[in-house]
Order: structure tokens, then sequence, then C-alpha cells
């Protein structure tokens, strides 16, 4: 779907596709406000880096899934046609509802394209690099003022918001990710998703680096960085298991069939022979 500008002027405006269709910044900051209103009018509307680990893992997901299901989930939008209530979400105008699918859609497409790029380094320019913020270290650069409205809050670590939007969609449809017979397809499956849970814990270690600039405060362990890294790794697994895999092929179970001498069971009276067995 290309992007469709926006008629209501109160909405953020959306760039021109880059070549090769990536995303600039100022598309992700659309998406950002688009979600702050929907967090106006629902305030349980997640952060977009959420939205972004949610993504990933529907993309990876061993049955394509809808967007009408996942963004329901997701965001708690009714169906289009649907009446929301005040547990659900809504969108402020359709310009608004067809501007966020335009940049979903655009962003699904660049970490499809991603996943399934053919890289060797995390520093390649095709791998997938997710959009995740560094909070700890944009507050720690913070001038004093500003940090004291921080004070006492659980500021996340890196990527765990990520991680934990990728987990909600595992969670979401546990019959598309439950393990696979074959053992070392199970293995295989636990491993990744492991890499992935364990980005969702805090990061307890010392403060040595700020991922996302080299002069930023530091705010993340070495450690934080590499778990990172096998994270995104892992999602390369999870996506390469799953279309290996294929979707699940439900077994149909045919139902005994009565014995010739037995009664048929359509309630004539009749042996079965006799009746519907003769046909």
């Amino acid at each position: 779907m290309k992007p469709i500008p926006p008629t209501d002027p109160t909405l953020p405006s959306v760039s021109s596709a880059p070549e090769g269709g990536w995303m600039e910044m100022e598309d992700f900051d659309a998406l950002d406000d688009i979600l702050d209103d929907l967090r106006t009018r629902y305030d349980e509307t997640p952060q977009w880096e959420f939205c972004e680990g949610f993504m990933a893992a529907v993309i990876c997901s061993r049955r394509p899934i809808t967007a009408e299901e996942y963004l329901s989930v997701l965001l708690a939008i009714p169906a289009e046609g649907e009446t929301p209530d005040e547990e659900s979400g809504s969108f402020a105008s359709s310009a608004q509802r067809e501007q966020f699918l335009a940049l979903w859609d655009r962003r699904w497409n660049e970490v499809a394209t991603a996943l399934d790029a053919r890289v060797d380094t995390l520093e390649d320019d095709n791998c997938y690099h997710p959009e995740v913020m560094d909070v700890r270290s944009a507050v720690a650069g913070m001038p004093p003022e500003e940090q004291a409205a921080f004070k006492g809050e659980d500021l996340p670590a890196f990527a765990q918001v990520w991680a934990l939007g990728f987990m909600f969609a595992v969670e979401s449809w546990p019959d598309e990710w439950a393990a696979p017979r074959d053992k070392d397809a199970a293995q295989w499956l636990d491993d990744a998703l492991q890499a992935i849970v364990a980005m969702t814990e805090d990061d307890t270690g010392k403060p040595e680096v700020s991922p996302l600039s080299e002069d930023g405060a530091p705010s993340t362990s070495i450690a934080r960085l590499n778990a990172f890294g096998d994270a995104i790794w892992a999602v390369y697994d999870l996506r390469e298991l799953w279309k290996t895999m294929g979707p699940k092929v439900e077994t149909i179970r045919k139902e005994a069939e009565p014995g010739r001498n037995d009664l048929c069971p359509c309630g004539s009276g009749k042996k079965y022979k006799k009746c519907h067995g003769a046909r």
C-alpha cells in the first residue's frame, strides 16, 4: 500500500518513500504522533518500540495473520464498521487510519525484506535494525532540572520494550508458536525465543556504552549490547524456522465405520450392510 497523503490538516505529514522503500525519521515521528493521539482515547495504546517488536513477531509467525486480526490485538481497534467502546482504541478519523496503515505497511515491507535478506553481519545495511530507544541515555544527558521529572521512574533498559512487544505477539497466538515435533527444530525455536526473552529483563550491568550515540551518556552494559545482537539473530532464526516448517497442517480424523452387521447409525433399524453400507 502506498502512503496516502492526509486530508486532515491536523495530521502529521508523511514523507515520500525513499529509494528502496526505506522509511525516514519523519515517518516514525508521524507514527508516534498517531499513537500519542490514540492514547488520549485509550491509555493502554503502546509506544512504537513495542509495536516494532510486535510487528517482527507477527512477520515471523508460522501462520500468516491478517492485519485486521493482529491490529485489534495490538491497538484494541475494533474491526472496520464496528463501534468502539471505552475498552477499545479508535482512530480520530478515516484519514488518520489510512495514514497509519500506509506507514505500517511500509515498515512491514521493510522489516520483511530485511529478514529475508542474506546478511552475515549486523552492520550490513540490509540487516534488520529494530527501531528502539535508549531512554536511559536520553534522560542521563538531560540537564539536572529536567532529569528531576524522571526521578523514581523505572526507565526501560535498551531494547526491553521491543522485546516485550515481540513476546506479547508470541503469547497472543500460542498455537502458532507451539514447539514442533522435530527435536532439533523444537530446540532451535526454544533457543531463539530465550534470546528474545532475555531482552525483556532489566539490564543490571554497569552502564558502559550508549548504543545509539557515540557521545551519548553511558546507559547500557556490554553484555546487554551483545544480548541485543543475539536477539536480532534469533529473529532471523525464527523467520527461517517457520518458513521451513510451513503452516501447521490440521490432522483429519475419519470416524470409524460401523461393522457390516452392526445397526446403521442413520437410525433406520437396518444392518449397515443393507443400508448406507450398501452404497
